[in-house]
């Protein structure tokens, strides 16, 4: 088989997992279309199928694996090749070659790079050198408006529910330069929000300078023209220090919007956790936080039934989500992760406790988000429009992130397209989301 004949493969690909992932995949991507090949939404069209892995908690690796198994029977009736990368092979690679041997080829997440490569291997076809597809450029998998911007790999904080340490290996930043001339491309797709990503946000820049260089980071990419909103995710509390308080609240660009993801409330779960940070600081953030940018969104999340999680330690949790009424909270059972310290710890809940721990602090959270929603009835914010279903737009507000938090329902109008930030006045609520009305829309430069 000819390089040509090669070139005209179909490829699809299948990713799962979280937006650090996703921007790993939009790499892959953009390396096979750049050398020459085909690209299809459908697998049902593709010859090769790239399925990139998750493999955080025992739930994401069990989907995975499913995929995995469902690519390989239809491998059977239709597609030639089957690739598999991302997290799932870099915890479990000698024992998916054993076991998977339909796979043709458990790419290292080191080696995506060398995907090109390892497609015209698997055809039996071997590169030479001046064959030259190496592209740092990524095809989006968002909407064209937003795009997630990964500024670190791996972490070195090693909480004991965590296998991110072992499956990405230890902190390091990506430096400034790279990462602005990156945003600078992404603006020139038509990028207006970039949303900061990496496991711990606010540590980076520290393996490189010898110092925490976000709001350097952050001000920098404030300079580019065309982002409008800077988004940020995943600020550990315990480094959220006045100066980048100050940004948030100072730089119009940064949304006065904050991931803190902060797991629990109880100090000695904290420390059983080997999380950095106790209930005293915490508040004391939190509570900088608001006092310091009025109306800002902080989102979090907790981990429930970790390991001798008492009633009384959960009964915390609840009085927390009831005294600080935060805009958005992710809850979620503890895992038991083989190779964490935690997998060893006495006392495991039992799955149907963490289970009804997790019901109830949804419960007492939708409270807070209705009576939030009700305080934002007849109050106007700016929105970006993610999408139009039925005639109906979909929106955020600075408050909400695309896919977990709450959603704008608005009338279709001719004279918006997605993409655009409108003036809208929200009118009413339904359940977690909004709906409102166009009240401007603002000139087109």
């Amino acid at each position: 088989m000819t390089t040509k004949d090669i070139l005209k493969k179909n490829i699809g690909f299948i990713s799962l997992g979280c937006d650090k992932n996703r921007v790993d995949l939009e790499r892959i991507i953009s390396l096979v279309k750049n050398a020459g090949f085909n690209i299809v939404d459908d697998i049902k069209d593709a010859n090769v199928v790239i399925i990139n892995t998750c493999s955080f908690i025992e739930s994401a690796r069990k989907e995975s694996v499913d995929i995995i198994l469902n690519t390989i029977t239809y491998k059977a009736r239709h597609c030639e090749k089957i690739i598999v990368t991302g997290c799932l092979n870099q915890m479990n690679y000698t024992d998916l070659n054993s076991s998977l041997p339909e796979v043709d080829c458990f790419l290292k997440v080191s080696d995506n790079s060398k995907i090109v490569n390892i497609i015209f291997g698997l055809y039996g076809v071997e590169l030479k050198e001046s064959d030259n597809y190496c592209n740092i450029d990524r095809i989006l998998s968002t909407p064209h408006h937003y795009a997630y911007l990964k500024i670190s790999e791996g972490c070195n904080n090693f909480c004991s529910y965590c296998t991110i340490p072992f499956i990405r290996g230890r902190f390091v930043s990506t430096p400034i330069e790279q990462l602005i001339n990156e945003a600078k491309q992404l603006a020139s797709l038509g990028v207006k929000e970039l949303i900061l990503v990496g496991q711990d946000v606010t540590k980076y820049g520290f393996d490189l300078y010898g110092k925490y260089a976000l709001v350097q980071l952050i001000q920098e990419i404030s300079k580019i023209d065309g982002i409008k909103w800077i988004r940020l995710l995943y600020c550990y509390p315990e480094l959220v220090n006045d100066e980048l308080i100050n940004e948030i609240k100072n730089n119009d660009k940064v949304v006065k919007y904050i991931d803190l993801p902060i797991q629990h409330i109880n100090s000695d779960i904290l420390k059983s956790m080997n999380r950095r940070t106790d209930k005293e600081k915490i508040l004391e953030i939190i509570h900088k936080l608001k006092s310091n940018i009025p109306n800002i969104a902080i989102r979090t999340t907790f981990i429930l039934g970790f390991p001798g999680e008492t009633q009384q330690q959960f009964e915390e949790v609840l009085q927390f989500i009831k005294d600080e009424k935060l805009t958005n909270i992710g809850f979620f059972a503890y895992s038991r992760e083989p190779g964490t310290r935690a997998y060893d710890f006495p006392n495991q809940i039992p799955a149907r406790t963490k289970s009804s721990r997790v019901k109830k602090a949804y419960a007492e959270q939708y409270k807070v988000i209705i009576n939030n929603n009700i305080s934002l009835c007849n109050k106007t914010f700016d929105v970006i429009i993610d999408d139009v279903e039925d005639g109906i737009f979909i929106g955020r507000t600075y408050m909400s992130a695309p896919e977990v938090d709450t959603c704008v329902f608005i009338p279709y109008d001719e004279k918006v397209k997605v993409g655009d930030i409108v003036k809208v006045k929200i009118v009413d609520y339904v359940d977690y989301d909004l709906k409102g009305v166009i009240v401007w829309i603002y000139p087109t430069k």
